[in-house]
């Protein structure tokens, strides 16, 4: 291991100091980062426990206010006189006074029962607030709650007491007291009872967030849940025996915890910022003594590297090794500049033949439809045999000819006219077509002129437009149907509009021989425009010969061909290099032979400005 370290050791003193001053400051913003974290985070994590722990007792308190109302209201109830005389003697006037919609809402409550000590009911009632109509499955609820409730364990020696009882699918805050004199004497005659449903709405309004309530399976104890950004946090509420009846859930942001975290990074970066800056001072002075003058020579490679102006190193004349060094590498530097000379005049030569075998390829694609069409028209005779024409016509002029006859000549004679008119149309379409790919060709030699030596401009264009007009084209380029699909949406691209279509030209023209490679008579080019933001991807996908997969690396140099009787090579090295220049890519894949393939062309996304431009 030390043998090890010593090859991989810098051999430069300076090297090693600044390696060393890098270890101890990574060493150091660790060790403080540490130590910041042991004393950042758990302060905030307590100050979230406190923050946790208020809101249980926010809840609690709440919880416990809303029965303490509803054991405030029924306290009155149980000390007046009215319900003493009432329990001893029971009457309608009571009932309709006490029991009243009005008197029910102006309490706020949903229940009330008077209760005899053996616990048998002397009036109930159940009603909807809002409504204030009777809920009669509510008032069942509620006698069976009745009929099980155990008054003097619920009371606990005292005249009056609240808790909540879950009648069903509701929970409702249930307060209790002894029917007795207003003044204490006397005989208890028995209990009054009043409830009130507690929704998740009244509970999210009284605690001012948004809360549930969970009557199954009500938790023993205060739970808190941790998440990543918020606690959920679970309370118990608790019924007439102390145990719970239902729970009280909700989450709560973990602001602290979140603070504490962005200080604690804030307070390493900081640190760790100050440390860099006092280590980049003492890098800058070890730099200066001792890195500089090997600096300066490693800067110079890099100018040289990057531009490829081969100008000498010129420095102070120094007789120790970096002298040495800066006179070899002048040397170097001048026999690669005479090297340079010479290769730039082969390669003037040879980029010039390059070029326009590059321009004779794009031309001659966009010839293919017209020698296509031509050969078609000359190749098509007549579509009416003259000599039978004149014969009929000679026929229609004799006199004696049978009417029958005579309407059969006429029906032959408006066919032939149909003919000849359907061929004409069909010769003024193809002529049409030779048209457009002519003027394709003279755009070629145009652009090719004007821009020989300058990179293409690029401007808004519509990619659907060019995708259509090329495929039209690429129908008469070759003797096989092909089938053509493409979106009718316009969508603009960043593009030089004539090279765009001389790339998807040629791509339509090696999908189309790749299809006429499978000894098919038939087969399909499908186009698919893809908007990634800043960026369009257009899919041209044919059901050709495909290729090998190990092959996609290869494809784009020049002269490389997947078939061995094609020659050339040229036309998806210009492709590349064409979609490069309008600072865009070519791709192909393929899942193999027999597959068909896949070119996919990736361009800037012409802007909305730009795009509205172009619109008008």
């Amino acid at each position: 291991m030390p043998s090890a370290w010593r090859l991989k050791a810098p051999a430069s003193l300076g090297a090693k100091l600044v390696l060393i001053l890098t270890g101890v400051g990574v060493l150091g913003a660790a060790a403080l980062a540490l130590l910041l974290a042991t004393v950042i985070t758990p302060s905030f994590r307590h100050l979230e426990d406190d923050a946790v722990g208020a809101h249980v007792a926010r809840t609690q308190a709440v919880v416990h206010d809303v029965s303490a109302k509803v054991e405030n209201a029924v306290r009155d109830y149980g000390d007046w006189n009215s319900s003493y005389d009432y329990m001893a003697n029971p009457t309608k006037a009571f009932e309709e006074e006490s029991f009243s919609a009005l008197a029910m809402v102006n309490l706020d409550v949903n229940g009330m029962a008077y209760v005899r000590p053996d616990r048998s009911i002397v009036i109930a009632r159940w009603l909807d607030l809002e409504k204030q109509a009777d809920v009669p499955a509510m008032r069942a609820r509620l006698t069976d709650a009745i009929a099980r409730l155990d008054f003097a364990r619920a009371l606990k020696g005292q005249s009056s007491a609240g808790f909540f009882v879950r009648l069903g699918d509701t929970l409702a805050a249930v307060g209790i007291a002894q029917v007795r004199k207003s003044d204490g004497s006397g005989t208890p005659r028995g209990y009054v009872l009043m409830a009130r449903a507690v929704t998740a709405a009244q509970l999210s309004t009284l605690l001012q967030l948004k809360a549930s309530l969970a009557l199954d399976n009500p938790v023993a104890e205060v739970t808190r849940t941790p998440g990543a950004t918020r606690t959920q946090i679970a309370v118990p509420i608790p019924g007439a025996d102390g145990r719970p009846v239902a729970t009280a859930t909700y989450s709560v942001p973990r602001d602290l915890s979140t603070l504490g975290t962005r200080m604690l990074i804030l307070a390493v970066v900081g640190s760790s910022v100050l440390l860099a800056i006092v280590l980049l001072a003492l890098r800058r002075m070890i730099t200066r003594l001792v890195l500089r003058p090997l600096k300066r020579v490693e800067s110079h490679m890099g100018v040289v590297r990057a531009s490829g102006a081969l100008g000498l190193l010129t420095d102070k004349q120094r007789d120790d090794e970096i002298g040495s060094l800066v006179t070899s590498f002048n040397s170097m530097l001048k026999q690669l500049k005479d090297l340079r000379e010479q290769l730039e005049v082969q390669s003037f030569t040879l980029g010039r033949s390059e070029s326009a075998v590059a321009v004779m390829h794009n031309v001659r694609n966009a010839l293919n439809p017209i020698s296509t069409i031509l050969s078609q028209g000359l190749g098509t005779g007549a579509p009416m045999d003259r000599a039978l024409l004149d014969r009929a016509l000679s026929e229609l002029a004799n006199e004696d000819v049978p009417a029958v006859r005579r309407q059969k000549l006429v029906a032959f004679l408006a066919a032939a006219i149909e003919s000849v008119e359907q061929e004409r149309a069909d010769r003024r379409e193809q002529i049409a077509v030779g048209r457009e790919a002519l003027h394709h060709v003279l755009e070629i030699i145009g652009q090719q002129q004007e821009a020989a030596h300058e990179r293409p401009p690029l401007d808004a264009c519509d990619i659907t437009d060019i995708v259509a007009q090329n495929a039209t084209i690429a129908r008469y380029s070759g003797e096989n149907s092909i089938a053509f699909s493409f979106p009718s949406a316009s969508h603009l691209v960043m593009a030089n509009r004539v090279i765009l279509s001389q790339v998807v030209g040629n791509l339509f023209a090696n999908a189309a021989e790749a299809i006429a490679a499978t000894g098919r008579k038939s087969g399909s080019i499908a186009v698919t425009i893809h908007n990634k933001g800043d960026s369009t991807e257009i899919h041209i996908r044919d059901d050709g010969e495909g290729f090998d997969p190990s092959t996609a690396p290869t494809l784009f140099q020049r002269g490389f061909s997947t078939r061995a009787h094609k020659s050339g090579g040229l036309g998806l090295h210009w492709c590349a290099n064409s979609m490069l220049a309008m600072e865009g890519r070519l791709d192909l894949v393929s899942d193999g032979k027999g597959t068909g393939a896949k070119a996919i062309l990736t361009m800037g996304t012409a802007q909305l400005a730009q795009s509205s431009e172009i619109a008008a």
